[in-house]
């Protein structure tokens, strides 16, 4: 097999969209055929189209691709690649390739990849189909999801939305957190312990469900989520060592980077940046957070192993933040500038995504989207997260409110809930795709691992979760539950701005015959 994933499409533009693939070997050429008639191929007739002139009456075109390496993907003995097995860390070669398809007409056009390798056998992929971006005003339908993380229910969730939306998505909102560990390739392609990101998103999953072939014919438009970070490398750590082992301004976003380098802005990168797609102005923010450990022992959110007081490269430095958005910062001044934009302005409908939930039920909604504040006393370093100081609920809700924002996108938690604050932004998470940490109110009983002082039940934010407009589950008493955190009930969300809806479906694992159940809608001009 030459490829290691199917094509996946990013940053459509007004007459074409990017087009992107990888193998682990460069290859002799790398081509998109684009056109109304683009025919199945053999894999002669694949190197003839690859490699041999272009009949203009074919009723298809070539696109050839710029191709590069991937710096940091490796394996290590905790991978599952097919056939091979790794005593320790070992790089793996992985080759990108990107084409810029363009001259494209309103409407879908099929393509195909054609991929020959070094040796010269050609692999052409199944037709999928590609379009330019959604002239400005136009409604779209867009699929909002978050934290995947080679999630068992993955597949079986976009099964479903591959059921229930078919063709009609105009794109895919990923609030962060798409792998477990960034620089391990297998994560992105070929893991055969539980399902790779681009498989399940590509319908080639192994087991019930095969997920749907959703990013061959829809582009992504992605965020970073802390799962999305390195940390310090090394060549002998494991990959899940190196990934728990970032500091402050020791990190690495370089992998995320090189897979999807667009879109981008000319302040952020890939890291933050702005869309208008169709009627919707989407606006990616990169808020997240070190995951630590709550655990009152160790190195954690909380304090520095007891043993390591008196050796600083031992220390963790609490949960700190990553990409500064507090005010004043880069980010902060992006963001505001942006909103202001007369894009945002004149959008129907303005959205913004970003990974950590400060409004959530969530275990990950606490403690607060701040700096830790140490506290050194002999023997021990502790960490505090003042509430006053949550950047998010006191610098950029504030920028939300007053830019009129619809829709907040969150994840993080592996829940489903959302809120609505007095200036009318809503609020969503909706990451229940497996592997769900469970919900923390008055319903569920159940309190955050979280020492005194820090909000052990509820929003952190002080919102009201909101019960589910059309079907919510139910207790052990028979009441409504504002949240499904399941790891046998999976969780899709669809926009669609032809009639301002953002509808929520769940589906039960355990009885692969059910249909998805619509269980929450709610209008975006609305309470």
């Amino acid at each position: 097999m030459t490829l290691l994933c199917e094509p996946y499409l990013l940053d459509p533009q007004p007459d074409g969209v990017h087009v992107l693939w990888h193998t682990e070997r460069v290859g002799r050429c790398q081509v998109v055929l684009a056109g109304p008639d683009v025919p199945q191929m053999t894999e002669e007739q694949a190197y003839a189209a690859a490699t041999g002139p272009v009949d203009p009456g074919g009723g298809w075109r070539r696109f050839p691709a710029q191709t590069r390496p991937l710096s940091r993907m490796r394996e290590d003995a905790e991978s599952s690649v097919p056939g091979r097995t790794y005593s320790g860390v070992a790089r793996r070669p992985v080759h990108r390739h990107l084409a810029r398809v363009g001259g494209l007409p309103a409407g879908r056009t099929p393509y195909r990849v054609v991929s020959i390798d070094d040796d010269g056998r050609a692999e052409v992929t199944s037709s999928y189909s590609l379009a330019p971006a959604v002239a400005s005003g136009r409604p779209v339908r867009l699929l909002l999801t978050s934290d995947h993380q080679l999630m068992p229910m993955v597949p079986a969730n976009l099964a479903k939305v591959g059921e229930t939306a078919g063709s009609a998505l105009d794109g895919v909102l990923m609030a962060g957190d798409m792998v477990n560990v960034p620089d391990r390739a297998s994560d992105w392609f070929d893991s055969t312990r539980r399902p790779a990101f681009f498989a399940s998103f590509a319908g080639r999953a192994a087991g019930r469900w095969p997920g749907a072939p959703i990013l061959p014919n829809t582009p992504l438009y992605p965020s970073i989520g802390n799962h999305e970070v390195m940390g310090r490398w090394a060549e002998t750590a494991s990959l899940e060592e190196q990934f728990n082992d970032a500091r402050p301004g020791e990190w690495d976003v370089t992998s995320y980077e090189e897979l999807f380098p667009v879109p981008r802005s000319d302040a952020g990168g890939p890291r933050w940046w702005s869309r208008t797609i169709g009627d919707v102005h989407l606006i990616s923010l990169f808020a997240t957070t070190i995951w630590r450990s709550p655990k009152p022992i160790g190195r954690g959110k909380f304090q520095e192993a007891a043993q390591d007081v008196d050796h600083p490269q031992r220390w963790g430095h609490g949960q700190f933040i990553f990409e500064p958005i507090a005010r004043g910062s880069a980010q902060y001044r992006w963001l505001a500038n942006e909103l202001a934009s007369p894009a945002a302005r004149s959008a129907r409908y303005r959205v913004v995504m970003f990974h950590h939930p400060s409004h959530g039920l969530g275990h990950h909604s606490a403690p607060p989207f701040t700096d830790p504040v140490p506290t050194v006393r002999p023997g021990g370093i502790t960490y505090h997260y003042p509430l006053g100081d949550d950047y998010i609920l006191r610098d950029v809700e504030p920028l939300l409110d007053e830019a009129r924002v619809h829709l907040v996108l969150n994840g993080h938690s592996h829940v489903w809930n959302r809120f609505r604050n007095p200036a009318g932004v809503h609020w969503l998470e909706t990451s229940n795709v497996g592997n769900s940490y469970g919900a923390y109110d008055v319903t569920s009983g159940r309190t955050r691992e979280l020492p005194d002082g820090y909000v052990q039940q509820g929003d952190p934010g002080g919102l009201a979760a909101i019960v589910p407009t059309v079907a919510p589950l139910t207790g052990p008493d028979g009441a409504a539950l504002p949240y499904v955190a399941s790891n046998e009930i999976t969780v899709f969300t669809l926009l669609d701005t032809a009639d301002g809806l953002v509808r929520s479906y769940r589906f039960d694992t355990v009885d692969p015959n059910a249909a998805p159940v619509l269980f929450d809608e709610f209008a975006l001009d609305g309470p």
